[in-house]
This record gives structure tokens, sequence and C-alpha cells, in this order.
């Protein structure tokens, strides 16, 4: 498992977003992974997921986050 807070947030996301955020400038990569951290810390139904299946809450985290860059 990957310990850079950037690779772990791409190795959550699907992999049509993995290649579009992965062609995006490191400082921006840094910045959507800075908040997948926040929301995975933050969300409490995040939490009761992550205690089902971590990779479930890393994604539904990393979509969240990428969902609010739209919003």
């Amino acid at each position: 498992m990957p310990t850079d807070p950037v690779e772990r947030f791409l190795a959550a996301l699907d992999p049509d977003h993995r290649e579009a955020v992965g062609a995006r400038p490191r400082e921006e990569q840094e910045r959507l992974a800075a908040a997948w951290e926040r929301e995975l810390e933050a969300d409490t139904e995040l939490d009761t997921l992550d205690e089902l299946s971590p990779p479930a809450a890393e994604a539904e985290a990393a979509r969240r986050v990428l969902e609010g860059e739209t919003d």
C-alpha cells in the first residue's frame, strides 16, 4: 500500500478519474489528496464504512472530493 498521500488518493479513484487527476500538476494533486484525507477524517459515515471496507471508504471520499470540485 502506498504511503504517499497523493499515491493513496490516486489509488482510491476509479480508472478514468485516476488518469485525469494524474495528468494535473503535482500541486493540485496534493491539494486534492489533502482534501481527501480531511474527508476521511471528518465524516463519521465513512468511519463506519471504513470498518467494513477501507478501500470502499477511501473510494467514496475520493468521489466526494472530486464531486465537490464541480459544485
